[in-house]
């Protein structure tokens, strides 16, 4: 064997270790019993210590020494980054590290959770805090005297800075203000929806809805949980959505969400199984395809048309006053506290204060302790009203205690790529909606499948975009889009 096909068998184990690490994840997240969550930590902290010693394993460094990159496919230089990549992360920081912070997040999760569930900050806030302070540690060890926040920001979007988010945002937020203002002051208002729908039956329309959008049940699988996520890659991707009597929405939208990013893990070329190559591009990129599915093609109003009628068929009443109503309905904006539940104007606003929030937490302009107020101080002064509870604040998102610092703007980045690829889309695709009338997303999935999903992380995120699109990357179609949407909705 070549010191590459030598490299690429010890890389397989490797991945695979990571997915079983992920599956815990997973189960710690649905079924896990709560009492198991002191043992769960130890078992995460455990693999951690595994996978950290394989990417720092000396064998890799002789292997990459003893390869020609100059002989090297285009799939094979991408293998050979990615490697390297995750190789030099791992030298700078410390197993002892890896692991503390690997055992912290573990156990936060079920602090977390009890602390929403009684609308107590203060009971999370010393799990809060140790997290913070391992993964500004961290972040000191992987900038080398750099951003921290950047260095933190780039294990979910490679090259990107905070500062070029912030551009980003400063460009955004103006417009989107403007329409959430505009909308919401305008004396025409979609109705709001009607009735009660019980879980179980939401959940057997979230099925065909998710199997509507290609999520294949033979190598996936759905359940409920605090905060919908998707898990896994290859043969093994899991989601999880959630249920409320009063509001179908939250089902049927969280459950497309995140079959966009299963369908992203599903859709990579299988040569790619176990590779460092063999997932999505990054977190921006996988953004791009569970909000297109969602939003561009879930909300239009071809596709509210044919859920319109499910609706009726599923729990014998309507959900609206008619198929039009409906998809006002479905995109209707309203004042909330709740980013997953949040219209597609309003969602961007929500994301900003996060990412506000967590640069100065990682810079150590915010203290934790402070985090309640300042959080409820900027929704007053980004929305016009006061946070109610914790649990629709600042303890809403599990992602700080998962540790995942970095990961909020990827949100808004997934969006403006979304814009992209959505007017691309309709571009190679004029009779979209007739399609989408008919519940048929084929085109368009297979579309975002051969256009970005095959291809892994074979590039970076922002050239996959444009590959796809022909275009470069700009907010100009998404806020074009939503302009174009709402003005129309709200008959600006």
């Amino acid at each position: 064997m070549t010191a590459f096909d030598d490299l690429m068998a010890f890389q397989r184990d490797t991945q695979a270790l990571a997915e079983v690490a992920g599956r815990l994840g997973w189960d710690q997240e649905t079924v896990m019993p709560d009492g198991a969550a002191p043992q769960r930590a130890e078992e995460m902290a455990a693999m951690e210590n595994i996978l950290h010693a394989r990417r720092i394993d000396p064998r890799i460094a002789d292997w990459l020494e003893a390869i020609d990159t100059a002989l090297l496919s285009p799939v094979a230089a991408a293998q050979i980054r990615e490697i390297e990549r995750a190789r030099q992360r791992a030298l700078k920081v410390p197993v002892t590290l890896s692991m503390a912070i690997a055992r912290a997040t573990s156990a936060a999760h079920r602090t977390w959770a009890a602390a929403k569930a009684a609308d107590d900050f203060a009971s999370f806030q010393p799990a809060l805090e140790e997290i913070v302070s391992l993964r500004r540690e961290e972040a000191a060890a992987l900038a080398n005297g750099g951003d921290l926040y950047d260095a933190l920001l780039d294990d979910y979007e490679p090259g990107a800075s905070g500062q070029d988010i912030q551009t980003m945002f400063d460009a955004m937020r103006p417009r989107l203000v403007k329409l959430r203002d505009a909308a919401l002051g305008s004396d025409h208002q979609p109705e709001k929806v009607i009735g009660t729908y019980p879980a179980k039956k939401q959940m057997k329309l979230a099925s065909k809805l998710a199997r509507t959008f290609g999520y294949d049940l033979t190598h996936g699988r759905i359940d409920k949980a605090l905060h919908p996520f998707s898990s896994g890659s290859g043969l093994d991707v899991r989601i999880t959505t959630r249920t409320n009597p009063a509001d179908p929405f939250n089902c049927f939208y969280s459950t497309i969400h995140e079959v966009g990013h299963a369908c992203y893990e599903q859709n990579v070329d299988r040569a790619y199984l176990l590779t460092p190559i063999g997932r999505g591009a990054s977190m921006g990129a996988h953004e791009s395809q569970s909000r297109i599915y969602e939003n561009q093609l879930g909300r239009s109003r071809a596709f509210t048309g044919w859920l319109f009628d499910r609706m009726e068929q599923r729990f014998g009443y309507a959900p609206a006053s008619s198929a039009d109503a409906f998809y006002g309905t479905v995109n209707r904006l309203e004042k909330g506290y709740v980013r997953t539940e949040a219209d597609e104007v309003q969602y961007n606003l929500h994301v900003l204060l996060r990412f506000d929030l967590e640069r100065r937490l990682i810079a150590g302009q915010l203290d934790v302790a402070d985090l309640e107020e300042a959080w409820n101080t900027r929704f007053a002064a980004d929305f016009g009203y006061e946070v109610d509870r914790a649990s629709h604040g600042v303890l809403q998102d599990v992602h700080w205690a998962e540790g995942l610092f970095g990961y909020f703007p990827t949100y808004s980045l997934g969006n403006v790529y979304a814009g992209c690829l959505h007017d691309a889309l309709r571009h190679d695709c004029p009779d979209l909606d007739v399609q989408l009338a008919q519940g048929n997303v084929t085109y368009a999935t297979d579309w975002l499948r051969d256009k970005v999903q095959q291809h892994g992380a074979l590039y970076a995120p922002e050239k996959l975009i444009e590959l796809a699109t022909g275009k470069p990357v700009s907010v100009e179609p998404l806020l074009a889009y939503l302009e174009a949407k709402f003005g129309e909705i709200y008959r600006l």
